[in-house]
């Protein structure tokens, strides 16, 4: 028994350090993307406490809720991100903390999606597509559908609008086309991450991120 507590000692001493970490590291990611709770953070590799000691932690998990978007004039909030980062280091002063490289996956709800286009947005009948209901005078409805797509700039584009409901004037053709000719930029993003696709689920917005050199800065909240 003795022998099998000193084998565990090591054990639970890193669990300790690895724990201070994760702590750490989800109370700054907290403060910078200025998300109601505290993030889920989980540092993998063992011994955790040689990584820290060299200044460079192999592989961290973070997955975040609810990250809002500021300074936007159609913000997106996003509902879940989940990163997976690997080389983190963080500088001697706190200031920021970069990973080497990262991979990263956001889920945007259909309501944020509607609140920033405003339009009612839901899955279309296709893959890669969403459907818009437009309100008309005297309670009519059109119902329209859009393709999704990812472009430069962490943007999403809203193209090739077709009704597939009712009839729309020229008028509503022409409002159409002022919402959906700007793509959306997710403003709420690490630096470093790109957006490299966008995907339609029952739900939401599914969008995926690569980046190298990604960088998280506690003060920019």
């Amino acid at each position: 028994a003795g022998l099998v507590a000193l084998a565990l000692l090591p054990v639970a001493a890193d669990r300790v350090v690895a724990a201070r970490i994760e702590s750490r590291t989800a109370k700054a990611f907290q403060q910078g993307m200025g998300t109601p709770e505290a993030p889920e953070v989980e540092v993998r590799g063992f011994p955790v406490v040689t990584q820290a000691a060299s200044g460079t932690l192999r592989h961290v998990d973070i997955t975040a809720h609810d990250i809002p978007a500021h300074g936007s004039a159609r913000p997106l909030p996003v509902s879940e991100l989940s990163l997976r980062l690997d080389g983190l280091t963080k500088a001697d002063d706190d200031s920021e903390a970069r990973a080497r490289s990262a991979r990263a996956s956001a889920f945007l709800s259909y309501p944020d999606v509607s609140g920033a286009l405003g339009l009612e947005i839901s899955r279309g009948d296709r893959p890669g597509r969403v459907s818009a209901v437009v309100l008309l005078p005297l309670s009519q409805e059109v119902t329209v559908t859009t393709t999704v797509s990812a472009v430069s700039g962490n943007r999403i584009a809203f193209e090739d609008f077709e009704v597939t409901g009712g009839s729309l004037p020229a008028a509503g053709s022409a409002i159409l086309d002022r919402i959906f000719e700007r793509p959306i930029r997710l403003r709420n993003i690490p630096d470093g991450l790109r957006l490299r696709s966008v995907t339609t689920t029952a739900d939401g917005l599914d969008a995926e991120f690569t980046g190298r050199s990604v960088t998280f800065r506690p003060e920019e909240a």
